[in-house]
């Protein structure tokens, strides 16, 4: 077994979503720590606040830098976070007489926030057109398969005859809510953090806001209306947009779990997966997998609220805590998606296909 399902060489091939991991890839971070002192460095130039040589000493310093990691590895166990190991290295770079205006009125939460709203909003546009592909081969299946007859279940049980569309509008419908509900999450968690040591901003004076507009604009992010290092609550509307997807194509693939049961034969998958020991079985492992997936994000949901309680001006316990869940959560929404649409283009026919 591995410690990550989702990142492990052999498990990825089911679990794993690249694209997503890419967002969050130590490379990927290591760029955005690189991408927030670069804007912080050109707009506190711009309103005076470092002088052109060191502006342009900093900006010479990360360009190509590429840290040691052993060295941050090591910061982390010492500091607790990376930010405090990269910036010395990255001082190191630059050298004296500059190296005291890299990361210049700024923290760490700033950078790691930072860095977390920018791989949200790569991870938003994949779920959004993944999602929207889903849909999209939903209501494919649906046209194709509309008028099959199928008996409506409940509580498992024979009920009265429904159609193969009927059950298909019940998978289509929140799915289609869930994309509104990440379009406008996304907007709210793609948010430039700039606080400051206790999120006041008050390093910067009055040049605060126009120095967070700056940034905001060079990093194509929403300008903060004030410090979030201690209100969490987006990044927790985040995730349970996450779990909604997760659920929602949970429910498809049980059902379609269900449907598939040798004497029911409700639907007609192509492929499967085979067993080693029965030659006969043609198992729906996408379908098992949308419920695996959906139920492990229910279950990080309480530990992302849990991540809510910060005390004063800033938690090393709580925002810890959502470093270890949410990448797993995005991770698992995009391997749903993919899995999904799989499913989608196995699917042969749902219901009963009418005689000619």
């Amino acid at each position: 077994m591995s410690v990550s399902l989702f990142t492990n060489p052999m498990w990825s091939g089911l679990f794993g979503d690249e694209d997503v991991q890419r967002a969050f890839a130590l490379e990927t971070t290591l760029d955005h720590y690189l991408a927030y002192e670069v804007a912080l460095t050109k707009a506190l130039f711009a309103h005076s606040l470092v002088s052109a040589e060191a502006k342009d000493a900093v900006l010479a310093g990360c360009k190509g830098f590429a840290p040691d990691i052993t060295r941050i590895k090591a910061g982390v166990a010492k500091d607790g976070l990376p930010i405090p190991a990269f910036i010395k290295q990255l001082r190191m770079r630059v050298g004296e007489p500059y190296a005291a205006e890299c990361h210049k009125t700024s923290t760490s939460q700033d950078v790691m926030d930072t860095a977390l709203a920018l791989a949200l909003r790569k991870t938003s546009l994949i779920l959004q057109k993944r999602l929207s592909a889903v849909i999209a081969a939903l209501e494919t299946v649906k046209s194709a398969n509309s008028d099959y007859p199928l008996m409506g279940r409940t509580r498992m049980q024979a009920a009265l005859p429904i159609t193969a569309g009927d059950r298909i509008s019940t998978w289509i419908e929140p799915l289609k809510r869930h994309y509104q509900r990440l379009d406008d999450v996304a907007a709210e968690v793609a948010v430039l953090q700039f606080g400051g040591p206790v999120g006041t901003s008050h390093a910067q004076g009055e040049h605060a806001v126009a120095i967070a507009a700056h940034m905001a604009a060079e990093l194509d992010l929403r300008v903060p209306e004030h410090s979030w290092h201690t209100q969490r609550d987006n990044m927790v509307d985040y995730a349970n947009v996450l779990s909604m997807i997760s659920g929602s194509l949970g429910k498809i693939g049980t059902d379609v779990a269900l449907m598939a049961q040798q004497g029911l034969e409700e639907i007609k998958l192509s492929g499967g997966g085979r067993s080693s020991a029965m030659a006969h079985k043609h198992n729906p492992i996408n379908a098992e997998l949308l419920v695996t997936l959906a139920r492990y994000n229910s279950t990080q949901v309480s530990a992302m609220h849990s991540a809510l309680v910060h005390e004063q001006e800033r938690s090393g316990s709580a925002w810890a805590l959502e470093w270890m869940i949410l990448p797993g959560m995005c991770i698992a929404t995009g391997a749903g998606l993919q899995s999904a649409l799989k499913l989608l283009k196995q699917t042969e026919w749902i219901g009963t296909p009418l005689s000619d």
